[in-house]
């Protein structure tokens, strides 16, 4: 093993089957790894402080990031709100609870349930929150699971909401690290998941066996109750404690799955194609159709009973049907309707669907009645068995977060109100910023949707610094999100902000997705750096002055575009990314997105993904733009090596590569609002230094 911080050889790895000499940097914790680690975030530290603007860009994100006057975001449980809070006295958060009394007040009265940072210092581990579930109907006792740095890998530990103690064992449940939970199922019996078991875990990491574990009896005796093949995704258990009905989700890959109801004889699977998404709620069950069935098109919402699909006489009805212009973004069950939220032209609508006495469904548009114009609307359910009322989180690139509750009665076409609760303050000043909507044409003449967020005077002389930001996989849409990060950093010093919704997301639905998906990947990154092309033929900005931003699969994209774009940007910020697609399905939970990418072992599917791997695509013979690369130590998600290898390689050839590594966080990049300061003030200390220098 090579474990200089420098490769000896010139070679560059553009072929799958050569040695890669850097290799070495996989080893997560090694000591040589983490020197080479430390010499470089140190150097980047000390090039991206120097001068004023870093403090001045640190201290704005984290003022915005602890400001008191944020909105609590909560859920409800019983009579009670619960919800999650960090702030300056509390980087690591608060977990508590108040009443719909108190929380309609400026200042609500919260009660403390758990304090991370105090558990974190009492038990010498950086504990990060992942949530909590609270014991239905008694309400006093919750598990809660945690992270060491923020990790997917975590414990969970049962917490007795009257005494604010942890239950001891061997009474109380307690899980590992490891990836997995536990979920109620009643309180003297949880559902145990965990990669940790016995069986083992699956090739991507995830937990394969389900098992039903009894209050009081070891770990060991736990009864398993249903075990998935080494090859699949994983397995994952949901129980509803009212309805008493589990639903196990066998993930074959990323975008298919076998749902399975739970039975007196066993697990019984419900017969629907896998590529679908089925939801189970009550009697109905509601399904989002990645391929046409049965003349019902690709991107369709359909509902049916579910003991019609149980018995494979399901009786179909579609509530939402795609065109050319519009997609399915999410579905949320209430006590009595499914809701749906949906783009049209990138833009979001919002339906109420209810079942009618006849077996029909009648559906409502509030799109109208929300007002939403350009925000962004996230809906949810404020109890999906016993209201109908929704909670509504709006939100755009000027307009700051809103929360909202929507009130449905009897007569959803005509008793719908919706009531303001919460209003978050402006972070920035957008004074004289506009928002607008444009298309670039790619280059198979496909139009691409992009938003542009700055100046309403800009001159249009190329002289504008301006960042580009883009994702492009996974089905995930870019739609309008107040980020007071961007708005602070960039926007206030009177420069452009562009989003794009390029194939490979799901801006146009299932087709969108599609279009880049595997072997035509390309697509992605053609529409991509065809919006960087408009941009500079629009006049917005330059070359020099343009650059691009990605995390995590939109760190695959800016990577693609340092190596096969380099002429079309004047830096690039590539965060937690994929690079290396010749070992990505080796790396942590990397095989389980073969389905997106392709299976790197099989010479047809290294055929494509060798066209646009960045780090087998590096030309020594091409310039590349100045690159700012950044990932954590604590990522169990995508690995960290990917980040270090390719800096290791710019680095070897003399290119302006700066890089960075925060050492917890996760995927995430970060734990505290400290760190998150810092994660985001150096990149765009980079983009002022290298655009707008």
């Amino acid at each position: 093993m090579n474990t200089s911080s420098t490769s000896s050889t010139s070679s560059t790895p553009t072929d799958g089957a050569l040695p890669d000499p850097h290799q070495w940097l996989e080893e997560v914790d090694s000591q040589e790894a983490l020197g080479w680690v430390t010499e470089r975030s140190r150097a980047a530290e000390d090039a991206l402080r120097d001068g004023e603007r870093y403090p001045a860009l640190h201290a704005g994100i984290r003022e915005a990031l602890e400001a008191s006057d944020r909105i609590p975001l909560v859920s409800q449980v019983g009579d009670h709100l619960y919800g999650f809070w960090t702030d300056a006295d509390h980087p690591r958060g608060v977990w508590r609870r108040t009443t719909w009394e108190s929380y309609r007040t400026e200042e609500p009265s919260w009660e403390v349930l758990l304090d991370v940072d105090a558990l974190g210092a009492a038990e010498g581990v950086p504990w990060v929150w992942q949530g909590a579930q609270v014991l239905r109907p008694t309400h006093d006792r919750a598990l809660v699971h945690l992270s060491r740095g923020g990790a997917d890998a975590g414990t969970t530990r049962e917490l007795d909401l009257t005494t604010l103690q942890w239950v001891p064992a061997p009474e109380g449940f307690a899980k590992g690290e490891a990836k997995g939970r536990l979920a109620w199922h009643d309180r003297d019996h949880v559902w145990l998941t965990t990669a940790d078991d016995p069986t083992g875990p699956t090739r991507s990491g995830y937990p394969r066996t389900a098992r039903l574990w009894r209050r009081g009896t070891p770990v060991a005796e736990a009864a398993a109750v249903h075990t998935v093949e080494e090859s699949d995704l994983g397995l994952f258990v949901s129980h509803d404690q009212r309805s008493g009905r589990t639903v196990l989700r066998r993930a074959l890959a990323f975008y298919e799955e076998e749902v399975l109801v739970l039975g007196a004889e066993g697990p019984v699977p419900l017969p629907v194609p896998a590529s679908a998404d089925a939801d189970v709620h009550g009697d109905l069950v509601s399904l989002r159709l990645r391929h046409e069935m049965d003349g019902f098109p690709a991107g369709s919402l359909l509902v049916a009973g579910l003991d019609d699909v149980l018995a494979g006489a399901a009786r179909w009805t579609a509530v939402f049907t795609p065109d050319e212009r519009s997609a399915l973004v999410d579905a949320t069950w209430t006590a009595d309707h499914l809701v749906s939220t949906a783009l049209v032209d990138v833009r979001h609508t919002v339906q109420l669907h209810s079942p009618a006495a006849d077996g029909t469904w009648r559906s409502v548009d509030l799109t109208d009645l929300l007002h939403l114009g350009l925000r962004t609307v996230s809906v949810s359910a404020v109890d999906d068995h016993d209201s109908d009322d929704l909670w509504l989180v709006t939100t755009g690139f000027l307009e700051p977060m809103t929360l909202s509750v929507a009130r449905v009665g009897e007569d959803a076409r005509s008793s719908v109100e919706v009531e303001l609760l919460k209003a978050a303050p402006p972070r920035f000043d957008a004074t004289g910023l506009e928002v607008s909507q444009h298309w670039a044409r790619s280059a198979d003449g496909t139009a691409v949707p992009y938003w542009q967020v700055g100046p309403a005077d800009l001159p249009l002389d190329g002289t504008t610094p301006t960042v580009l930001h883009g994702y492009g996989g996974f089905e995930h849409a870019l739609t309008p999100a107040y980020d007071p990060i961007v708005g602070r950093s960039w926007l206030a010093h009177g420069h452009v902000h562009v989003v794009a919704g390029i194939r490979g997301g799901g801006e146009f639905g299932p087709r969108w997705h599609q279009a880049a998906l595997r072997g035509q990947r390309h697509r992605a990154y053609e529409d991509f750096v065809a919006v960087a092309r408009d941009l500079v033929a629009r006049g917005v900005t330059s070359v020099a002055r343009l650059g691009c931003t990605g995390r995590s699969n939109g760190g695959l994209l800016v990577g693609a575009m340092l190596t096969l774009y380099p002429e079309d940007f004047g830096a690039v910020v590539c965060q937690v990314p994929l690079l290396d697609m010749r070992r990505y399905h080796l790396l942590l939970a990397g095989a389980s997105w073969t389905a997106e990418y392709g299976e790197p072992d099989d010479p047809e599917h290294w055929a494509w993904l060798s066209t646009f791997s960045p780090y087998q695509r590096f030309d020594p013979a091409r310039p590349t733009p100045p690159v700012y690369l950044a990932t954590s130590t604590r990522d169990d998600r995508v690995h960290p090596g990917h980040a270090r290898k390719m800096a290791a390689l710019l680095e070897e050839h003399g290119r302006d590569v700066t890089y960075w590594e925060n050492t917890e966080g996760g995927h995430g990049g970060a734990s505290t609002a400290d760190q998150w300061a810092t994660w985001h003030a150096l990149p765009w200390s980079f983009l002022h230094a290298r655009l707008a220098g």
